[in-house]
């Protein structure tokens, strides 16, 4: 299987997960657009976490090669909700058992940007401070 199809056999599996996949680029990084179901003043991490546990799943069945993810929330086309990244090696160390669910997650978050009104980034570094678990933990 080469790299494209398995990137491309990434969205599917991502909609399966509840992943609401507005565009994929399966580029160096993977660059991950989806809609939210929860179009708040913040990102929802159960989203992220199912996002995230589609890509582990895909990736410990060998069907994907970690890269670096770059998320984008929608809250609709062209309304950015905001961002996070998750890297490459942080995939690979969780398959490898050097870090924890936990570790990992709280990596994730500690990526969490919110656009602002004027539509600015607004850092959110309090949101991974104050979880000790995402729901990529809790759905696995």
């Amino acid at each position: 299987m080469t790299g494209d199809e398995r990137t491309a056999d990434l969205e599917p599996e991502l909609r399966s997960y509840g992943v609401s996949v507005e565009s994929i680029d399966g580029g160096e990084p993977l660059e991950l657009t989806y809609m939210t179901a929860f179009p708040g003043r913040e990102i929802h991490r159960g989203e992220i976490g199912r996002a995230l546990n589609a890509l582990i799943d895909r990736a410990e069945a060998d069907e994907w090669d970690p890269v670096r993810v770059e998320g984008t929330v929608v809250r609709s086309p062209g309304d950015v909700l905001g961002t996070w990244r998750a890297e490459g090696e942080w995939f690979e160390a969780l398959m490898r058992y050097e870090i924890s669910e936990t570790e990992f997650s709280s990596r994730v978050l500690e990526t969490v940007s919110h656009e602002t009104e004027g539509g600015d980034e607004l850092d959110d570094g309090s949101e991974a401070a104050d979880a000790t678990e995402t729901d990529a933990e809790a759905d696995r």
